[in-house]
């Protein structure tokens, strides 16, 4: 970020009219802090080595494309590896960590959930003034080594250091600033390419909980965690060699006042709150319904299934929520699916524990939650400067992150208070969800109107 200055006379400075209606900062704000003289001078010494055109991002081609996958790399192992924690909930609960209470084992993911998220102003605002490069380099590093350090772990304390800890502060690093690239690619097609981007999640979430259900059982846990990060370091490798930015950062000053800024305006702090209740309903199901399923009765060669079914789901889901924003309104369509997922928690996962019924919310629950993720960029570029984008999509990040913190410990307390019993746990869980939609669709409403069938 840089200080904010007067226009520049010159109409070459200005943002094109097609990013400024697709951002939709506030006409005012964007025609008088988007973009000033001296940002034009640093962007014109700083284009990268690639076609660009004067209207604004390519929209398409090679390059990118090519962005596009290496961040489906990092989204595979970042949020894709967080999806499998069910298996690991399970896993150490009736096994590894058997000594200790449902609650406690529940720390491990927490923390992975909390470091990926939480560290999302600081990889925001680093990456605002010096770009994914080094992000990237280091956090392919921290990411690997702290699942190698997790298989030759036996102990509590150790994977909560290794699994929890290093491996979910790696993911942070790769995470953010790659999806954050891909945003500066596109314009027209982005919602498009963040549902392209985010398959991986999905993917990630299919293969990770089968191959570490089934290698745990052939070879063990400890080659089971090597496997996994032998297979993440390959793809981490890729994403490092495609990901960069379509307008390079360049190191600016940044004011107090300047960082206050978004924490003044009533639609992002809607929807700060928005997605941090939410997260109290998304992460539950995905961390306990394993777990649930088994105590519901069903077999364990199906049960270890549950999350591939989900996440599967949540695949199909990422790329409706992305094409159909672009069409009907990344907000519309984000309060639609949203509202659909609380309502499963409710109607669907509290009142059917048969089978069938666990497997259908599987599926369902994936299909509409699964624009949670893909969307939150988008939400967030909706309402603010480009130029600010790391940092605010990392503050609405660090507070996802505190709901994912405590959310599990939360669930697991819930789950032991009531003997083992799963329904406080699912009323939680989809009581925060409606209230969460609700907060977005508040702040749709104050940008938008009340018009239901405006795009936006």
């Amino acid at each position: 970020m840089s200080t904010l200055q007067q226009p520049a006379p010159s109409s070459n400075n200005q943002l094109p009219e097609r990013e400024l209606a697709d951002g939709d900062y506030q006409a005012s704000h964007s025609k008088t802090s988007s973009v000033t003289q001296d940002q034009g001078a640093d962007a014109e010494k700083n284009i990268p080595p690639v076609s660009q055109s004067s209207d604004g991002p390519p929209d398409g081609g090679t390059v990118a494309w090519l962005v596009v996958f290496g961040a489906w790399c990092t989204s595979f192992c970042s949020f894709g590896w967080l999806n499998s924690v069910g298996v690991f909930q399970e896993f150490y609960q009736n096994d590894l960590l058997s000594q200790y209470s449902s609650s406690t084992i529940s720390w491990i993911p927490s923390l992975q959930i909390f470091f990926m998220l939480g560290m999302g102003p600081v990889v925001g605002e680093i990456y605002d003034h010096y770009g994914p490069r080094w992000f990237l380099l280091g956090g392919t590093f921290l990411h690997v080594f702290g699942i190698m350090m997790a298989s030759i772990s036996t102990k509590y304390y150790q994977i909560l250091l290794s699994q929890g800890i290093c491996s979910g502060i790696g993911a942070a690093a790769i995470f953010q600033p790659a999806v954050t690239c891909v945003a500066g690619w596109f314009n027209a097609n982005r919602g498009a390419a963040f549902g392209a981007l985010f398959t991986g999640s999905s993917i990630g979430g299919i293969v990770f909980p089968i191959m570490v259900t089934h290698l745990i059982r052939l070879v063990g846990f400890g080659w089971a965690m090597r496997t996994c990060a032998f297979l993440i370091l390959a793809l981490l490798i890729i994403a490092n060699l495609t990901i960069r930015p379509y307008q390079p950062p360049v190191p600016r000053k940044t004011t107090f006042v300047q960082l206050a800024k978004p924490f003044t305006e009533s639609q992002f702090i809607l929807v700060l709150l928005g997605f941090f209740c939410f997260s109290y309903g998304f992460f539950a199901p995905i961390n306990y319904l394993p777990v649930q399923a088994l105590s519901a009765g069903m077999s364990a060669n199906l049960a270890q299934y549950i999350l591939t079914i989900l996440n599967a789901g949540s695949l199909f889901g990422r790329l409706f929520s992305g094409f159909a924003g672009d069409k009907i309104g990344r907000y519309n369509i984000f309060i639609v699916v949203c509202y659909l997922s609380g309502i499963l928690i409710l109607g669907l996962w509290l009142t059917d524990h048969s089978n069938a019924g666990i497997i259908a919310f599987a599926v369902l629950f994936g299909f509409f939650s699964g624009a949670y993720v893909s969307l939150i960029t988008a939400l967030v570029m909706a309402i603010s400067p480009m130029k600010e984008l790391g940092f605010r999509t990392g503050i609405v990040m660090f507070v996802t992150s505190l709901g994912g913190l405590t959310t599990s410990p939360i669930n697991g307390a819930i789950v032991d208070s009531n003997g083992g019993g799963y329904s406080g746990l699912m009323i939680f869980s989809g009581v925060f969800c409606l209230v969460g939609t609700t907060l977005i669709l508040v702040a749709r409403m104050r940008m938008a109107g009340w018009k239901i069938i405006a795009v936006y």
